[in-house]
């Protein structure tokens, strides 16, 4: 199983934004502190905003924050809402599978199997679980821990 770029990000940002849970952040801070590039924070942002994850606040002395608590943001649930594409492998999909062996093939449920018990782990997790070590995450990124 290989996340794609856009949902470490997505969990980058969040975890961002919770170790600076009393102000707002920057996607510039963000870029700077992780050295991702601005227009792909960019999408990130949005997309976590349209889901609800996230706030923005335009303007002079604008930012990001946290929508919801730490603990609301489940990562099981935030995955599969940024994952376009959960599929493994070929017979994953609803058209173009041209494997022969899909009606007989045990390995395509053993791989279902996997990636369901996958995401039932990531779905014991919040985004406070991500963010509980706020110190050490703070000193990573070289940020003050909130009070």
């Amino acid at each position: 199983m290989r996340l794609t770029a856009f949902s470490d990000y997505c969990l980058r940002v969040l975890t961002f934004v919770a170790v600076r849970e009393d102000s707002l952040v920057t996607i510039d801070e963000i870029a700077s502190t992780y050295g991702i590039s601005r227009n792909h924070l960019m999408k990130v942002v949005t997309r976590l905003a349209q889901l609800g994850h996230i706030e923005t606040v335009r303007g002079k002395g604008g930012g990001l924050r946290l929508a919801r608590a730490p603990c609301d943001i489940n990562i099981g649930a935030l995955l599969r809402e940024t994952e376009h594409d959960l599929v493994l492998v070929e017979c994953f999909q609803a058209s173009g599978n041209r494997c022969a062996i899909t009606p007989a093939c045990v390995l395509r449920g053993a791989l279902r199997e996997a990636l369901e018990a996958f995401l039932a782990v990531l779905d014991r997790y919040t985004l406070a679980d991500l963010a509980a070590p706020q110190r050490e995450l703070a000193r990573l990124l070289d940020l003050q821990p909130r009070a």
